[in-house]
């Protein structure tokens, strides 16, 4: 049997494409450029076919041969998001049943009440791609899920970062409301299992553990967990949302732009209605996960860098990358350029091994507080800032997310290749670089590129300019510095 997974670059799908693997399925991922799957794990075990879900041109060769069909993209975060969603699931849907696909499979989110004129953009997004997905004629299956609790998803960081970095809060109404998280390994289990349901079924199923909380519980179970004291959560009733949002965009790793809609979801009850799916798929062996135990399993992997997959790994709107930094010409545009070289009395291994744990807790190796200056302020006006981290201390993948940049090449031991995803004027790129002499020696090359968008573009780089010899030139001196010791 032949899966096809949509996502697959993102938090759910890249965590699904193993496992579909590992009960014998044929696995086929569908990415709009080839290459962001080219370092995971299992990148040799899947076919890749590249195409885009917003062109239906590219579809036809992705779906061909296909059994069941994992739908699990959003453009949660983007503006227009929801019609984004809509054509995107419309061509996906169209694709399906011209190319006899037997199964949809779609995670979902809570079914807002039909009556609420309160409901949120992403609940009504979410509800709204599983009816097209429903009405495709191809049997087509619905989970949906809350709160997914996991290393790395968008809802525990939220829900870590808020716990650890506030032990007195001013809460806002929605943290009384009940949610039923799960634990993404839950989750995970009843996708891999829905790929073998009879044709039969052909409908929506609630998937939740075991237990019912508020938000303001969860973050006191975190605690709890985390050996943390108990946090004080001081409600106010003016807080609203959009308030909220900027609160968790400014305190956690989570960017407004996500933030709103997740805050937005908050205020919305969610608890399970059904167990139905039990009829159909066993639960997982040993029973549901519980919360304080899903905490434990994801602090866990992050405390061992066994972070599989993040929120931040799935492409933003910024994705497209062209012109990249190797082109000779530039398209013809006006290109901005800081370099610098050194001398490196150390081994190509050594200077590598400093270039690929850059970033996270490592930190930029220059003048900390004007990179901490320029992630907060990329925050104040919704771009991604720097607490992103990186998934892992010191192995970099194509494709994945390092603080507010985007690794988009990686030729081990000799290049790093970064997309800048902050707020900027134009397009940028850091590459750093191992150089080997004809002499034996060894150099270390750093260029930063600037591809400005109008006047302001302009201007933007000749405001930074006098700043470059303090911030790139210091990054230069202690990248080689540190490789030296």
């Amino acid at each position: 049997m032949r899966c096809l997974v949509t996502g697959a670059t993102g938090y759910i799908g890249g965590r699904l494409a193993p496992r579909l693997l590992a009960q014998g399925y044929d696995v086929r991922c569908l990415a709009r450029r080839a290459g962001r799957l080219r370092d995971v794990p299992w990148a040799g075990q899947v076919e890749i076919a590249e195409a885009d879900l917003s062109r239906p041109e590219t579809l036809p060769a992705a779906f061909d041969g296909v059994d069941v069909a994992y739908y699990l993209v959003h453009s949660l975060g983007q503006a227009g998001f929801e019609a984004t969603d809509r054509q995107a699931a419309t061509n996906f849907a169209t694709a399906a049943r011209t190319a006899g696909v037997r199964r949809i499979v779609y995670l979902g989110g809570p079914e807002p009440a039909a009556d609420d004129p309160a409901t949120s953009a992403h609940l009504r997004s979410r509800s709204e791609v599983g009816r097209i997905l429903q009405a495709s004629g191809v049997p087509t299956v619905v989970l949906r899920a809350a709160v997914i609790i996991g290393s790395g998803s968008a809802s525990f960081e939220m829900l870590r970062y808020l716990t650890e970095r506030l032990p007195v809060m001013v809460t806002p109404r929605w943290v009384a409301n009940r949610i039923q998280p799960i634990a993404v390994r839950d989750v995970l289990h009843y996708l891999v299992g829905c790929a073998s349901l009879p044709a039969e079924v052909n409908r929506g199923f609630d998937i939740a553990g075991p237990d019912v909380l508020t938000f303001g519980e969860m973050m006191q179970r975190y605690a709890r967990v985390a050996g943390l004291p108990r946090r004080l959560l001081l409600p106010v009733r003016p807080l609203t949302p959009t308030l909220s949002s900027y609160w968790v965009g400014l305190v956690t790793p989570v960017p407004n732009a996500l933030a709103r809609p997740l805050v937005a979801s908050l205020i919305h009850e969610a608890v399970a209605h059904e167990h139905d799916i039990a009829a159909y798929l066993p639960d997982p062996p040993g029973g549901l996960t519980g919360f304080d135990e899903a905490v434990e399993l994801a602090l866990a992997k992050v405390r061992d860098a066994q972070v599989e997959t993040c929120w931040s790994t799935a492409a933003g709107p910024n994705a497209p990358a062209e012109p990249l930094p190797s082109d000779p010409d530039w398209s013809g545009g006006t290109a901005y350029t800081d370099v610098r070289e050194r001398p490196v009395a150390a081994s190509p291994e050594a200077l590598w091994q400093v270039i690929e744990g850059v970033g996270g807790e490592h930190g930029w190796y220059s003048f900390p507080l004007a990179w901490s200056v320029r992630g907060w302020l990329d925050k104040l006006v919704g771009g991604v800032g720097l607490r992103r981290g990186r998934r892992h201390p010191h192995q970099l993948r194509v494709g994945e997310a390092l603080d507010f940049w985007r690794v988009e090449e990686i030729v081990p031991g000799e290049l790093l290749r970064l997309r800048a995803e902050m707020r900027l004027p134009g397009r940028a790129w850091l590459e750093l670089r191992v150089q080997r002499g004809d002499d034996g020696g060894v150099r270390y090359r750093q260029r930063a590129v600037f591809l400005p968008h109008g006047l302001v573009g302009h201007a933007y780089w000749a405001a930074v300019a006098p700043f470059h010899a303090l911030v790139f030139g210091g990054m230069a001196r202690n990248i080689t510095g540190r490789a030296e010791r």
